[in-house]
Formats: structure tokens, C-alpha cells, sequence
């Protein structure tokens, strides 16, 4: 077997491993099921591309995120390493033959996205297939516990059942220690197995401002920081207006959503990548699969309403491993609209039986019918033809989809296809029946001679230029081409899928587990309430974040705003921790009262004793018994 870091240097480069990556593919090539918690930009992909290139057969690549599959399957050819992806919104037919090639040919890595790999046609052909590895990517989305959780997930330890001997790698940038151990129980590991490098990214100043004015204080940043740049909002709208904002101040500056086209989203990115844009204004759409190592500032102008994609959108700067700022610009009425959004996030039953019938309608899907069919969806135009409000109707299909009826993917972009149905004879027939359709049929011949009897990628601005026609002229003429059975032909699209996990069930019968929808809605609210916390409480922001994922004696980082006492506060960290100090020797050594603490600080302290024993209660250190301030043992 050829040794790991020989692959290394022959297919990426590189001379050694990061930290941690060279024992989680030993672990691996061992044949022990492992979980590995490395930061973004940590080289997750590495740790199962490498074991499973030194291995014989085939790796099973388990990714939710479409834009991210295309993305790796691209890199690794790009190293001559054969790799596909399937999702949803393929045509079956290439589904077909792309299963095939990972049994006869020598594909090394297959993409699934998880609602495909639990299709009868995937398991089938897994089962037939010489597997090496299984690796879960964005392992959280496993956990109910996590913020991303997403149901078919719970199905990939089924698929063991095909290779039991196989081991699974799971992989995860954001885990709290509850995620941890619901990944390894979920995937069904025999033994727990973790490998975790520290949340801790010595370079990343994080930074909290509370400002009245963002839109100035964001130009400030941007031309005191130097570099490329990402900014990132919650509203599509936005993300438009503050790159004009700061186009019209002279600054290189582009916007990015989900609401653009994907010609649209692949030039303002590749525009971004190549520094021909310094700083992109987006949404969350933005940085998956983007590994841009010399990003020197984040900036969000909304907080996100979980700790996991601050972290996670935040730690996109600096990968270099140089100086980079993670800035997040603050008003307490941000606070207050993060928790309007969890009031929002969970739609009351009645609504979302009243979505889930329109979407039946829409599909015009009979009841017993859907399961696994995928369709193409635009949400605008839904809520138009059923008088719906987006936001609600939007909540209601994550909620559909929490409870595993369906699955919203994010845009698919397929270029146009053609296809000849019939035999050269019968072609040949009709050219000389309908001559207005043989000019067209010709140059389908000469362009895509491939497309007889086989899909084949087609532009239509190709024929349009040979033939001298409008592209609704073309559009009309393969219509009719189309009618006589003459092509298959499919126009090209770029939007999200919309797939049935379950049968359609008349919306009376539609089953939610109440349980598991409270459980769901009272994790929202924490997990947003830990966001405000970490915005308004002034204590190292880096401190505050490592304690999340279950780093609780992290130290002082000595960069962020709340050290550096930039923070409008009367306690400072370092005051913090000496007071804390004291008040813990006080009240283990004797039972004293709130106010009887207050006393041994002496009346200048009263206001900040106040505010530092909140802190301990907040956080846990402390509570209040009959009065009494007890400290509670860890």
C-alpha cells in the first residue's frame, strides 16, 4: 500500500500533514470508526481522500450540500483522481450510469447527497459495489442536538448493513460535546473514537460593536483592514444594497445569494477568488466550498441564531493562519429580532397542513404517490399562486422537513440536453416531410452527433448562430420535435429540488412528532439566546466560544474587543477573573448573602460585584439557595 504522505505530495503537494490528519487516516487504514473535529479550514477532505486513494476500491462520500460535492468532485479531477457526484435533479438515466462506472469502472469517490443514498437504486448498486471507506461529511446534520439537523442522516447506518466491515469516517467542523457522542451513537460505532483538535484560531481577533450607525462603522473596517472580505446578512435585499454602499465609496465590492442565477454565481465568485472583487456582501449562501486562505476580515451586520454558524461563517477568515478579524456589528434591537425569528421559525399545525396540501396541488401528486421524486421548486412562485406569506411557508418546509417528509435542496444548475429518439431511417423520413424542422435537426446532427439516441449537453445559442433564428424561435421549433417524438429535449434549469422522503398522505393524516417539534423549538430558543448571550455578555469573545464547544478552562485570548477593553463595560476579563476568584474563596469559607458579599468588596465595587455574580448565576457557577450565594461544584 502506498504510504499516505507519498499521496500527499504526489496529488496535493504538500510535504507533511496539518495537525492531527496524518492519525485520523491511520485510524482509518486501521479499519476503526472514527469522528474527526477539525476547524473549518482544517483539511477535512484530506483525511478521507488519502485513505482512500492508498486503498483498493471505492470511497462513499455522504454531503448535503450540492454546490460543495461539485466543488470536490471538480478539485480532484483537476488531480486526475475519478470522482461523480449524484443528487437530486439528475436525470435517472445518468443516475444509472454513474452507478455503474463505481461497480465496472475505476471511479474512487462517489458524492451522494443522503436523500439519494437511501433509494432502493442506491442501495442496490452499493451492495454490488467494492467499498473502502464510507465518510460522512457535515456530521452534525446526524444529531437533533445539532443546529442542521437533517433526517435522512439518520439512515446512513443502514447502509452499513451492505459493507459491515467497512469502517465510517465521520467528519464535522462545529460539534458540541452533546453532538459528539449522538454522531458516534447515530453511525453506530462499536467504540467511540475521536480525534479533536482545539476550537481555539490564535489568529482570529473575534470583535463585538455595538453600533447605531453599521453602514459607517462597516466602510471604517473595510478601509482600515486590508485585504479580501466577506460581509455577511441575513436578507438577500441587503446583500445587494450594501455592495452598492460600498461601490459608491470606492470600494471593490460585489454581492451574492441564492436568488442569483448560477452563470451569475459563478462569475461573481470566481471574480471574488481571483481578487478582482475585494469584498462580498452575501448571505449564508456564500463560502461553502470556498477555501480562500487569505480572507482577512468577516463581518456580519446580523447575528446568526446559533453559536455553530457564527463559528463556522466566521472561521472563513484568515486560513493562512495569518492576522484576520471576525467582526460582529451589534444593536440590542437585533436581539430583540432574533427572537421575533424563533417565534416565526415554528408555524402553528394548521399552517403547515395547509402548505403541505398547496405543495400537493402544485405537483398536481396524488395521495400514495411522491416518494422519492424530486421536482423543480420555486418557492416565489408557489406563495403567489396560493396567496401564502414566504416567510411562514419557508418555516413550514423546514419543519416538513425536520419531520422527514421532504427535503429542500439548495439551486441545481443542468445545462440544456438533447437527445434523437429515433433510428437514422426514421429521422431521415421525417426531415423530408417536415422540411422546416430539417435545418435544425442537421446542425443537432453535426454539432451533438452523440445525442443520437444518447442525452448529450446542447446550447442553444450554437444552433441559433448556424441556422440564423431567435432562441424563441429554436425554443418553438424543438417543442414540436418534442410533440412528434422525434428528440427528448429539456431546457436548462437552475433552481432548488423539492423532494418527497414519504408518500404523499392527505393533509389531516399528516403525522408530525409533537415531541420532537417542541424539542426542536426549545433548542432554537437556546441556541439563540446563547447568540445574544454571546453579543451583550463582555467577556473574551474567543473564551465565550470555546467554553460553547466544551472547551471550559480555554484562556484569555488577549485580541478581541471585550480584552483589549473596547467593550462600554465597568468589568473588564482580567477583573472578572480576580473577583471571581474571591467571591468562590468567600462563599466556600462561610455562608454569606448577595449583599454580605457586596460588603467584603466595599461600597466602590457594589455596581460591578452586582453585575459579575449575574455573570456567575448566568453561567452556572453559582446560584442562589434561600438567599445564600452557593458555588456550585463542577
Amino acid at each position: 500500500m502506498i504510504k499516505p504522505v507519498d499521496i500527499l505530495k504526489e496529488k496535493w503537494g504538500f510535504d507533511t500533514f496539518r495537525p492531527l490528519q496524518e492519525e485520523i487516516i491511520q485510524s482509518v487504514l486501521d479499519g476503526k470508526d472514527t469522528l474527526a473535529l477539525l476547524p473549518t479550514g482544517g483539511g477535512k477532505s484530506i483525511c478521507f481522500q488519502v485513505p482512500a486513494i492508498a486503498k483498493e476500491g471505492i470511497c462513499i462520500v455522504v454531503s448535503p450540500l450540492i454546490a460543495l460535492m461539485k466543488d470536490q468532485v471538480d478539485n480532484l479531477k483537476k488531480r486526475n483522481i475519478k470522482a461523480i457526484a449524484i443528487y437530486s435533479g439528475m436525470r435517472y438515466t445518468d443516475i444509472d450510469r454513474a452507478l455503474d462506472n463505481c461497480i465496472y469502472g475505476d471511479t474512487k469517490f462517489l458524492y451522494l447527497s443522503p436523500e439519494r443514498l437511501i433509494t432502493d437504486l442506491a442501495r442496490a448498486r452499493i451492495a454490488r459495489m467494492k467499498v473502502n471507506l464510507i465518510a460522512v461529511d457535515e456530521a452534525h446534520c446526524i444529531s437533533q442536538w445539532g443546529y442542521d439537523f437533517r433526517p435522512p442522516y439518520l439512515e446512513i447506518a443502514n447502509i452499513r448493513e451492505l459493507h459491515p466491515e467497512v469502517p465510517v469516517l465521520a467528519l464535522t467542523a462545529t460539534a458540541t460535546p452533546q453532538v459528539i457522542i449522538d454522531i458516534q451513537e447515530k453511525l453506530n460505532f462499536p467504540t467511540p473514537n475521536l480525534f479533536q483538535i482545539s476550537f481555539e484560531r490564535k489568529n482570529l481577533a473575534y470583535v463585538v460593536l455595538k453600533e447605531a450607525n453599521k453602514y459607517q462603522k462597516l466602510l471604517e473596517i473595510v478601509r482600515n483592514v486590508k485585504g479580501t472580505g466577506i460581509i455577511y446578512t441575513r436578507s438577500r435585499k441587503n446583500t445587494k444594497e450594501v455592495a452598492e454602499y460600498l461601490r459608491r465609496n470606492n470600494i471593490r465590492a460585489d454581492f451574492y445569494n441564492a436568488g442569483l442565477n448560477q452563470a451569475q454565481r459563478t462569475l461573481k465568485q470566481e471574480a471574488w477568488m481571483q481578487n478582482q472583487t475585494r469584498i462580498m456582501v452575501c448571505t449564508n449562501a456564500f463560502g461553502m466550498g470556498i477555501d480562500k486562505p487569505e480572507v482577512r476580515s468577516v463581518i456580519h451586520l446580523d447575528l446568526p441564531d446559533s453559536l455553530e454558524a457564527y463559528f463556522q461563517e466566521a472561521g472563513r477568515a484568515g486560513r493562512d493562519e495569518k492576522k484576520a478579524f471576525c467582526v460582529l456589528l451589534y444593536e440590542e434591537k437585533d436581539g430583540e429580532k432574533l427572537r421575533l425569528s424563533y417565534e416565526n421559525a415554528f408555524p402553528p399545525m394548521k399552517m403547515i397542513k395547509q402548505v403541505y396540501r398547496a405543495l400537493g396541488s402544485y405537483f398536481q401528486l396524488a395521495v400514495g404517490a411522491g416518494v422519492g421524486r424530486s421536482f423543480d421548486f420555486d418557492i416565489g412562485a408557489f406563495v403567489q399562486r396560493y396567496n401564502l406569506k414566504a416567510i411562514p411557508t419557508y418555516n413550514s418546509l423546514k419543519v416538513l422537513s425536520q419531520a422527514g417528509w421532504l427535503v429542500l435542496t439548495e439551486a441545481i444548475f443542468r445545462r440544456s440536453s438533447v437527445k434523437i429518439k429515433v433510428n437514422r431511417e426514421v429521422l431521415y423520413d421525417y426531415q423530408l416531410k417536415q422540411p422546416k424542422m430539417d435545418k435544425v435537426i442537421k446542425w443537432i446532427l453535426r454539432l451533438y452527433p452523440a445525442s443520437l439516441n444518447n442525452y448529450t449537453d446542447f446550447q442553444e445559442s450554437k444552433i441559433t448562430n448556424k441556422v440564423g433564428c431567435t432562441k424563441q424561435e429554436l425554443i418553438k421549433v424543438l417543442k414540436k420535435l418534442v410533440q412528434d417524438q422525434i428528440i427528448d429535449y429539456e431546457p436548462q434549469k437552475d433552481k432548488p429540488q423539492l423532494i418527497y422522503l414519504k408518500e404523499r398522505v392527505d393533509a389531516d393524516n399528516l403525522a408530525i412528532d409533537m415531541a420532537l417539534y417542541n424539542f426542536r423549538k426549545k433548542r432554537y430558543l437556546e441556541n439563540v439566546q446563547q447568540a445574544i448571550d454571546y453579543a451583550e455578555t463582555p467577556r473574551c469573545r474567543s473564551r465565550q466560544l470555546l467554553k460553547y464547544f466544551g472547551e471550559a478552562a480555554a484562556p484569555l485570548c488577549g485580541v478581541c474587543d471585550v480584552c483589549l477593553g473596547r467593550t462600554k463595560s465597568d468589568v473588564d476579563e482580567q477583573a472578572y477573573e480576580r473577583y471571581k476568584g474571591k467571591i468562590q474563596r468567600l462563599v466556600k469559607r462561610e455562608k454569606l448573602s448577595p449583599a454580605e458579599v457586596n460588603t467584603a468588596f466595599g461600597p466602590k465595587r457594589v455596581e460591578q460585584i452586582e453585575q459579575i455574580l449575574q455573570y456567575l448565576i448566568d453561567e452556572g457557577f453559582v446560584e442562589i439557595i434561600d438567599d445564600l450565594v452557593v458555588w456550585k461544584e463542577s
